[in-house]
């Protein structure tokens, strides 16, 4: 006497979404074209700083090194995608096309840590 088994009938998924199966959300407005623009400048060879250097430099805590890596960003091909981007997220911080964010908005220079002076420091 031989058993057949047969395996498990599998679900199709329909092509209507159901309840249970919310439709996938669309991807963020820009998000392509900015993966393509990075996509497309290193293909052509040009160097992307934030792949080039450590990323720590880019988060840095000491003004001089936020300093360093704006300038990093003055040669990126993709500097005006990657600010865009950014302002679009609120990054909450970081060094981002050649900006640098605290708290989701840009802001001018970084402030030393400690207590601010009491008085104007003579340049």
């Amino acid at each position: 006497m031989s058993t057949v088994i047969t395996p498990p009938l599998l679900s199709v998924p329909s092509s209507t979404p159901t309840k249970a199966d919310p439709a996938p959300l669309p991807p963020p407005e820009g998000s392509l074209m900015q993966i393509t623009a990075l996509d497309d400048a290193e293909a052509l060879g040009s160097p992307i700083p934030c792949r080039a250097f450590d990323p720590e430099v880019f988060f840095a805590e000491t003004p001089a090194d936020v300093e360093y890596a704006k300038s990093l960003c003055g040669t990126c091909p993709v500097k005006e995608a990657c600010l865009a981007g950014a302002l679009d997220r609120r990054e909450p911080w970081g060094v981002w096309g050649g900006e640098l964010f605290v708290q989701g908005v840009v802001v001018a220079r970084k402030r030393p840590r400690g207590r601010p002076r009491k008085t104007e420091v003579a340049a």
